[in-house]
């Protein structure tokens, strides 16, 4: 089978969904396509309620159907193979789609065969991710009755480089309130060498990291997993950079095993080995490694590192004119976020138009805004808007908002609120239909 379209998306998550469906509610005589084959759409954003028992599971999954404008052909198959020269797209089901211009948005490959031992580990007993079952998350919490809890993250580019912290925030509040918590060390190991890239955010973290007494570990970077015996195994490096969003410093000098890497250190149980160090868990949270998908990375789209080689005001590919890419996918300096997506897509959707009608660009920019929600309690809730730069940038659209506050860099349950149930409604009812939010 072939056809052939004006505009065709790759992927049906919030990026594909978003510019599919503005364009096509901008100008709705253009033909065009997405091609997915999930049957269901996630609004992943609430997994980290999810994890802490404070949101349904289900009402984060909506079938794809009921999400594909009308109006929009949907093609469930799995995108494969492109053909930049002949604006072709082969899927893994052997049909070829032509095109006269692409949105390529697939998202982001979660792989935790990148650090050995996670795979088999990974969602059983006492190790679990938001990221890929945050149901067995809150069983592991309700379940845990004191000791080491370890919350990491990898040195890959993460979806949302905050969820690592926001559960260890949610989960200190939990075990504080199950009396768990005075036999509890909190440990956050980070390859990086702060805990936010943002100023103003960062210290109210570190002042929420002092209030909840967790043990922050600087320039730990994750190679290997030992579930069977409990054990993360690390490798320090004050030259690894982490991805995402993670970006005070922790230059807490002291007489303990490497205490100039750590802030307020706890003695838990290390293993030395060569050069890495164990820390011995019994429970541990963590994002898994992540990175772009083979189709992507194999594609003539892709830069040396296999992401999406996009402008990063236009999102336009730096070597094909007429294809675009935006999202989890895309080589940006900033975070991979939806909040992120929301002010990409309106670019695209825009600079698309204008290439369909003579050939050019606009002169609407993406800046680099995104934002992590950094939920530090049951009810609690800090706002870490930013651009390029790491520059604190909240939104004026969101200012709009009565429940929004003066200063979204500090702690407060109307943000809370907002995660919980502002931003679910407009992804569901606004983002998610076409609408610019």
């Amino acid at each position: 089978m072939s056809s052939h379209y004006q505009v065709l998306v790759i992927g049906a998550g919030t990026a594909g969904l978003m510019v599919a469906s503005q364009l096509h509610k901008k100008s709705p005589n253009t033909k065009i396509a997405i091609i997915d084959p999930a049957d269901t759409h996630y609004y992943q954003p609430a997994w980290t309620l999810v994890g802490a028992n404070t949101y349904d599971f289900d009402k984060t999954a909506r079938a794809m159907s009921s999400l594909i404008p009308n109006g929009v052909t949907w093609i469930k198959e799995s995108a494969s193979k492109f053909d930049a020269e002949n604006n072709k797209v082969s899927t893994k089901e052997g049909n070829s789609f032509t095109y006269d211009y692409l949105v390529v948005a697939p998202g982001i490959k979660i792989d935790p065969t990148m650090v050995p031992g996670l795979a088999e580990g990974i969602d059983k007993g006492v190790i679990c991710s938001n990221y890929t079952n945050s149901k067995h998350t809150w069983e592991v919490l309700r379940n845990f009755k004191g000791g080491t809890a370890l919350f990491t993250q990898p040195t890959t580019p993460i979806k949302c480089g905050g969820a690592p912290q926001k559960i260890m925030y949610l989960a200190e509040d939990h075990f504080r309130k199950s009396g768990v918590k005075d036999k509890t060390n909190i440990v956050f190991a980070t390859p990086g060498s702060v805990i936010f890239g943002v100023k103003p955010i960062a210290e109210t973290l570190m002042n929420i990291i002092d209030r909840k007494d967790i043990n922050i570990r600087f320039h730990h970077k994750l190679v290997e997993v030992d579930a069977a015996n409990q054990i993360a195994w690390y490798e320090i490096g004050k030259d690894v950079n982490a991805g995402g969003c993670v970006v005070i410093s922790g230059d807490n000098e002291g007489k303990k095993l490497d205490d100039s890497i750590q802030y307020n250190y706890k003695d838990v149980k290390i293993t030395k080995k060569d050069n890495r160090f164990g820390i011995h868990f019994d429970m541990m949270h963590l994002a898994p490694p992540q990175r772009a998908f083979d189709f992507i990375k194999e594609s003539p789209f892709a830069n040396e590192a296999g992401w999406l080689d996009v402008d990063q005001e236009t999102m336009q590919n730096k070597k094909y004119s007429n294809v675009f890419g935006l999202g989890d996918s895309a080589q940006l300096p900033t975070a991979k976020t939806g909040a992120a997506i929301r002010k990409q897509a309106p670019v695209v959707v825009a600079n698309i138009m204008q290439m369909m009608k003579d050939n050019s660009l606009t002169d609407k920019k993406y800046n680099g805004y995104s934002s992590c929600p950094l939920v530090t309690g049951y009810g609690k809730m800090v706002l870490a808007e930013f651009t390029y730069g790491n520059v604190f940038a909240p939104d004026p659209k969101l200012k709009q908002f009565p429940l929004m506050i003066s200063d979204s860099s500090k702690e407060h349950w109307r943000l809370w609120m907002l995660k919980k149930y502002i931003l679910p409604y407009l992804y569901w009812n606004k983002m998610m239909r076409g609408e610019e939010v």
